[in-house]
């Protein structure tokens, strides 16, 4: 290995000298826009033209500053010219490498190599970012930082555009290996672009516009003051038409642009996931480094028949959607088929999971029904008191939707251990099923509230690197939580359970 003192510290690509001063230009722009109101009022251009010299001078500067270096099993990236910042991380603590290019990036022939890790010796995150290397170039690191072959082909980059072949100073490119495409992107998965958590935030912000917007020309108030003409039912119908259909097209459209090329590729040793429109990004996952996978069902998206599938790898949590998406929403058929080859197993998949008994059904049944159940007493209370019979109505509804929700965690409430793999599903309006393999299980949490206590159940974490930390069983029976641990580990729980093992 090459001592670090050795190592030559390396530039960017020079063709980052059209993109950064672009970029401080447009961060600068709200105050650029000031001076040039300033300047055509006093006549002063020449301040005008300093306000645009010094943001592409910072971003020249920018460029002139950060360098980097890979050598003695690590990778160190130095910014900064007064206040000078060094960001440095061992090879082996690399658990994915994320190629990402925005437009400006394919016109160039540039991308973003974005490594994350579980340790950075940085207060700014566990991610290092090389911005501005030849598509080639970043290819060829990726390969070499997780051990694996270059990707072969145009499009494995995410480039599009020209350039894709690198600079002179790229090194040789390694014998590629066979590329297995597992998923691919299908255009029928548009249909569930507005059941997502993104097409959902997408109606409720354009609903908000729309009553900003009325309320901003007061007419709620002309409407209940009766200024203004009440539409016929054939018009209020054509209007919420009209607009859903703007939300269809906007959501499917987020959709694309999100997850247009979508591919899921398997590649010595490494998983590959390629996504987006205008936008690309690839992100590459060690095969050692994934402890398991999660298959999303979120009551919307469930209902309309599609899932999604995570990756739980060590030393990326939950938070980090991007790196961690291995199938955006589709049909319900695809994730569970991409997640047993993940596995290399079908078991964990597959399983009937084992249920949780009546106690942890009652809890349910209990804190879904408790609130509305209040409501629907106070509200018949206000009836007898000489209030509108309608009062009750919504409460009504409530009730009726807390149960349905209810008898759906009830079902969705469950666990399971096989093939070295543990299994649990919970949730209803947001359900995962999470597989996390053993090996990777580095503790267990055993938590009982009173209430729990009380019913003789306990929440069973197993505590992991990947993930949000832990995959968690909701509700267990002690007895049951203690003989499932010992049996994932064997040894680890029975040395402190009292009496010796709980056995299996």
């Amino acid at each position: 290995m090459t001592p670090p003192a050795t190592v030559e510290w390396q530039r960017l690509d020079p063709r980052m000298l059209l993109v950064l001063p672009i970029r401080e230009l447009v961060r600068f722009l709200p105050a650029l826009i000031a001076l040039l109101v300033a300047g055509t009022t006093s006549g002063g251009a020449p301040w005008q033209l300093l306000g645009v010299l010094v943001p592409v001078a910072l971003g020249v500067l920018r460029y002139l500053t950060t360098r980097y270096r890979i050598g003695a099993g690590r990778i160190e990236l130095r910014r900064g010219l007064l206040s000078r910042k060094i960001t440095s991380t061992p090879l082996d603590r690399v658990r994915t490498v994320d190629l990402t290019a925005s437009l400006t990036h394919r016109v160039l022939g540039l991308t973003t190599l974005r490594i994350g890790t579980g340790l950075a010796a940085s207060a700014d995150g566990d991610a290092l970012d090389l911005d501005g290397l030849p598509v080639q170039r970043a290819r060829a690191l990726r390969a070499e930082l997780l051990h694996a072959a270059p990707v072969t082909g145009d499009d494995a980059d995410g480039s599009g555009g020209p350039g894709g072949s690198g600079g002179p100073d790229d090194p040789p490119r390694a014998a590629s290996y066979d590329v297995q495409t597992v998923v691919a992107f299908d255009p029928r998965w548009l249909r569930f672009a507005p059941f997502t958590g993104t097409g959902l935030v997408v109606l409720a912000a354009t609903l908000g516009g729309a009553s900003q917007l009325l309320d901003s020309f007061d007419a709620w108030d002309d409407l209940g003051s009766g200024g203004v003409h009440v539409p016929s039912m054939v018009g209020i119908a054509v209007g919420l038409l009209a607009l859903l259909v703007v939300l269809l097209v906007v959501s499917v459209l987020g959709y694309l642009v999100t997850n247009g090329g979508f591919a899921l590729t398997r590649q010595a040793g490494a998983w590959h996931v390629r996504r987006g429109l205008l936008t690309t990004r690839e992100t590459s996952i060690d095969e050692e480094r994934l402890a398991g996978v999660a298959i999303g069902e979120p009551l919307a998206l469930r209902l309309t028949g599609g899932r999604h599938l995570q990756a739980i790898v060590t030393g990326v949590d939950r938070s980090e959607t991007g790196s961690s998406m291995l199938v955006p929403p589709s049909s319900a058929t695809v994730a569970p088929a991409a997640a047993r080859l993940l596995l290399g197993t079908a078991a964990p998949v597959d399983v009937a999971l084992t249920t949780h008994g009546p106690a942890a059904a009652r809890r349910r049944w209990t804190r879904a029904l408790l609130l509305p159940l209040v409501l629907l007493a106070a509200a018949v209370v206000a009836v007898v008191a000489g209030g509108p019979w309608w009062l009750l109505l919504p409460t009504l509804v409530v009730l009726a939707g807390a149960a349905v929700v209810a008898a759906d965690r009830v079902a969705g409430l469950g666990h399971a251990l096989v093939d070295g793999h543990l299994v649990s599903r919970s949730g209803s309006l947001v359900r995962r099923r999470e597989v996390l393999d053993v090996d990777h299980v580095i503790g267990w949490n055993l938590r009982a509230t009173w209430f729990q206590r009380r019913v003789g159940l306990a929440t069973l974490a197993a505590t992991t690197a990947g993930g949000g930390g832990s995959v968690g069983l909701l509700d267990v029976p002690e007895d049951a939580a203690a003989r499932l641990a010992d049996a994932a580990i064997p040894g680890l729980v029975s040395q402190f359970a009292t009496g010796g093992s709980p056995g299996v």
